[in-house]
């Protein structure tokens, strides 16, 4: 068996995902995956799931949180 980083569970259906950079990481769910692997909106610090907007270097959920951070010209595609 295989032990989760996030919650330390030892599970039989844990699975890996690499990183571009080579690291390794094991989890034995999604929601262990996500938490530790999302990227955190740089304004609401919420954990971005979905595409999230990249603006001069910072991550953010949406055009909304680039633009209340000062970032220009950030829209949502409609």
């Amino acid at each position: 068996m295989t032990r989760c980083e996030v919650c330390g569970n030892d599970y039989d259906l844990a699975f890996h995902v690499e990183t571009k950079d080579g690291a390794r990481h094991t989890f034995d769910s999604f929601a262990c995956a996500i938490h530790r692997m999302a990227p955190i909106c740089d304004h609401c610090r919420v954990q971005i799931i979905g595409q999230g907007v990249e603006a001069e270097g910072q991550w953010f959920c949406g055009a909304h949180c680039a633009r209340a951070a000062g970032k220009q010209g950030i829209v949502d595609r409609v």
